[in-house]
C-alpha cells in the first residue's frame, strides 16, 4: 500500500472555543461529534510520524475505551510543523476536525487537518504502545451490529445500510469494526504475528497476533468457517492488515503461515481497511514448513470402483501461456494425473489477443501433450467454444470450461456436440440431447459469464456418469468487507443465485429420470459454502467437503485479504455419497510464494466409485 493519507482543508465554519481532549474529539461513534469544526489547544503526545502527518495520543484520556485516545494529524507538504516535532514530544495545536475518505465506499477516518499554532510543552517523554492480545484483544465472529441484524456479513440482500449514515455508537466488546475504530490513531504492538496472506501489489500483508482467533487452519491461516449465532459465516474480523512502513522501508515478502518479527505501528483506516502502519519494515522470522504440500494421497485404482476426478481453475491458460508447462506439472505431480479433470479459465488459442478467434483446441492439445510427456497418459478433451466476447474474463481471452479425460476409462456416450448457443436437455433414460452441451446458454443469468458444460460418459466396466463443469460469475464489484456498505456488497451474487438455481434444476431433471444417477458438479462457483447461491443445491447434490468430513478450517482453495476461503467445490449426487468417496484439496498455490504460484486457485482431487 502506498502511504497516502491526506485531507482537504476547509474554511472555518465556527470554532468550538474551549479546548477538547482527543477522546472528546473522537467521541463514542464512528464519526466525530466535532466534524467540520475548529478546535483549539488540543494537547497530545506524538507517538509516530509519517510522510504526510503524525499521530497524537491524549495526555488526559477518558475512561471509555470505546473512544480512541489517539488521532491522526494531517499536515500538508508545505507545513513546517512536522519538521519541528519528534516522537515523545507533548504538543498543543489548533486545527479543524474532518472525516476523510478517498472513496465513498470506504469508512471515514477522523483527522485533525491543517494544524497550526504549534506549542511544544515538553520533549523526551516515554512512548509505550498498546499491546494487542494483552491490553486489548481483537474481536472474533462479527464485524458489525448491522451485519448481525441482517443475518451475517454475507447476508442476502446486502448493502442494506451505510455505516457512515447510521454512525453507530462503538461497541468495541462485540464487533470487529468497532474494536479497530476504538483504536484509530493508536500506537499498538502486534506480538507473534503470523502471515495470513501473500503481499499485495503495495507490499501489504494480513496478520494475526497472539490473541484469540477462529478458523485457524493447519498452515496458520484463518479460514472462513460457519458463524456463531446469527453471524452466518465467520470471516475473521480479528485479522489486521499491515501497510507501508512509516520510515519508507519495504516489507519483506510473505507466504501463508510465515512467522514474522514483532510489529509496532499505528492503527489507521486507509483504502477500505483498518490497517497498522508499521514504524519500520515487516521482517520474516521463519518460513512456514514445508514450503509446498505433498501431492495428493488419492491414487486411481484404474477400475470403476476408484477413479480419480480433479478440478482446477488454471487462470487464463492459453497456448502461449508461460505457465502451461507448470499446469501440466501440477496435474501430474500434485494431482496424480486424475482419470478425469474439470478445467476452468481455458482461453482461446491466442489468449488475450482480441482477434475474434474462439477456438481452444491448440491450447488443450498442448496441455494434453505436456501431460503425456510427463506421465504417459494421453488425455482426450471435450469443450464447446464460446461466442466471441460473451463469456467474460480477460478481454480477448474468451475463457471457458473444458474436460480432460483418460479414454482408457471414459467414452463419451452417444456423442452429439452442441454449439455455443445450443441448449442441451435431459431426455428420458436419462440421456442428454447434446453431449457435450451447454446448460441454458441463452439465460440472462449467463450474460458475460461462462456457460456450464454438461456431458455424460460411459465408464469402462462401470455405469454412465453425468458431469457438469461450472465457472460462475466473479465477485467483481464487491465492496470491502470493512467498508461502508453493511452487509458488504457481494458482487454478482444475484447472478450466481440464478446460475446455481439453473444448474440445480438441470440436475433435478436427471434425478427425476433416475434417482440413482451418478452426477458430479464441479468447478469455480465463486461463492462460499455458507452463502445463499450454494444453498440452491440443498437436497439435490452434496458437497464432498461435508460428505468426507474435511475439517472446516481446511476447506480452502483461494486466498483473499485476510481469509483462506473456498470458491472451488465438488458436489455429487446421493448415490455417489453412499460409496465411500474420498476428497482432498492440494494447496500447491495458496502455500506458494506470489512468484511461485501457477494459478490463484488450488486444485482438488476426489476418488469415487462409479460402478453400476
Amino acid at each position: 500500500m502506498k502511504f497516502s493519507l491526506f485531507s482537504l482543508g476547509l474554511s472555518g465554519l465556527f470554532s468550538l472555543g474551549a479546548s477538547l481532549t482527543i477522546s472528546e474529539i473522537n467521541g463514542p461513534a464512528h464519526r466525530s461529534p466535532c466534524e467540520d469544526k475548529d478546535v483549539t489547544d488540543v494537547t497530545g503526545l506524538v507517538t509516530a510520524i509519517g510522510p504526510s502527518g503524525f499521530f497524537l495520543r491524549d495526555t488526559a484520556p477518558d475512561s471509555l475505551i470505546q473512544t480512541s485516545s489517539s488521532v491522526y494529524v494531517f499536515t500538508s507538504s508545505s507545513t513546517t510543523i512536522r519538521g519541528n516535532i519528534a516522537v515523545g514530544d507533548i504538543i498543543t495545536i489548533d486545527g479543524r476536525i474532518i472525516e476523510y475518505r478517498s472513496n465513498r465506499a470506504y469508512l471515514f477516518l477522523t483527522e485533525i487537518s491543517v494544524p497550526k499554532n504549534l506549542r511544544k510543552v515538553s520533549s523526551g517523554n516515554k512512548v509505550e504502545p498498546v499491546v494487542l492480545g494483552k491490553e486489548r484483544s481483537p474481536l472474533v465472529y462479527r464485524y458489525s451490529g448491522i451485519d448481525e441484524k441482517a443475518g451475517g456479513v454475507f447476508a442476502v440482500p446486502n448493502n442494506q445500510s451505510l455505516y457512515s449514515v447510521v454512525n453507530a455508537t462503538v461497541e468495541e466488546e462485540k464487533y470487529g469494526l468497532d474494536f479497530w475504530e476504538s483504536l484509530s490513531g493508536e500506537l499498538v504492538r502486534v506480538p507473534g504475528p503470523i502471515a495470513l496472506s501473500k503481499p499485495s501489489n503495495f507490499g501489504d500483508v494480513w496478520v494475526h497476533g497472539e490473541w484469540r482467533v477462529t478458523g485457524k487452519n493447519s498452515r496458520g491461516g484463518l479460514t472462513i468457517v460457519p458463524g456463531m449465532g446469527s453471524s452466518g459465516a465467520d470471516a475473521n474480523p480479528e485479522a489486521i492488515r499491515i501497510g507501508s512502513p512509516l520510515d519508507g522501508t519495504k516489507n519483506e515478502a510473505t507466504r501463508l503461515g510465515d512467522k514474522l518479527e514483532e510489529i509496532t505501528g499505528v492503527v489507521t483506516y486507509a483504502f477500505g481497511f483498518y490497517t497498522v502502519l508499521p514504524l519500520t519494515a515487516v521482517r520474516v522470522r521463519s518460513n512456514a514448513e514445508p514450503s509446498l504440500p505433498p501431492p495428493t494421497s488419492l491414487k486411481s485404482s484404474s477400475t470403476c470402483s476408484g477413479l480419480t476426478f480433479g478440478c482446477y481453475n488454471v487462470e487464463n491458460l492459453a497456448l502461449n501461456s508461460a505457465h502451461l508447462p507448470k499446469v501440466a506439472d501440477h496435474i501430474v505431480t500434485y494431482m496424480g494425473t486424475p482419470d478425469f479433470v474439470f478445467l476452468q479459465e481455458v482461453q482461446d488459442d491466442d489468449g488475450p489477443n482480441n482477434s475474434g478467434n474462439v477456438s481452444s483446441n491448440q491450447t488443450l492439445a498442448a496441455l494434453s501433450a505436456a501431460v503425456r510427456e510427463r506421465s504417459g497418459v494421453s488425455y482426450m478433451f471435450a469443450v464447446i467454444d464460446p461466442v466471441d466476447g460473451r463469456d467474460g474474463g480477460q478481454p480477448g481471452g474468451n475463457i471457458r470450461v473444458a474436460y480432460l479425460y483418460n479414454p482408457d476409462f471414459f467414452t463419451p456416450r452417444n456423442p452429439n456436440l452442441g454449439s455455443s448457443i445450443d441448449a442441451t436437455e435431459v431426455l428420458p433414460g436419462p440421456e442428454l440431447k447434446f453431449n457435450p452441451g451447454r446448460i441454458d446458454p441463452a439465460n440472462v443469468a449467463w450474460t458475460d459469464s461462462r456457460k456450464p458444460l454438461a456431458a455424460v460418459f460411459d465408464i469402462k466396466d462401470g455405469d454412465k456418469v453425468f458431469v457438469i463443469n461450472v465457472h460462475f460469475t466473479s465477485k467483481g464489484g464487491s465492496s470491502s468487507i470493512q467498508g461502508d456498505a453493511r452487509p458488504p456488497v457481494n458482487g454478482g451474487v444475484a447472478d450466481r443465485q440464478a446460475q446455481a438455481e439453473t444448474v440445480a434444476s438441470f440436475v433435478s431433471k436427471i434425478l427425476a429420470e433416475d434417482r440413482a444417477a451418478k452426477i458430479i458438479i464441479a468447478g469455480d462457483f465463486n461463492e462460499f459454502t455458507y452463502v445463499s447461491p450454494m444453498r440452491a443445491f440443498d437436497g439435490i447434490a452434496y458437497d464432498l467437503d461435508i460428505v468426507t468430513s474435511i475439517p472446516v478450517e481446511e476447506r480452502y482453495t483461494y486466498l483473499f485479504d485476510m481469509n483462506s476461503q473456498q470458491l472451488d467445490h465438488m458436489l455429487v449426487s446421493y448415490e455417489i455419497t453412499q460409496r465411500d468417496p474420498e476428497y482432498e484439496h492440494v494447496h500447491v498455490n495458496t502455500w506458494n510464494s506470489l512468484e511461485g504460484e501457477v494459478s490463484d486457485h488450488d486444485p482438488s482431487v476426489a476418488k469415487l466409485n462409479v460402478c453400476k
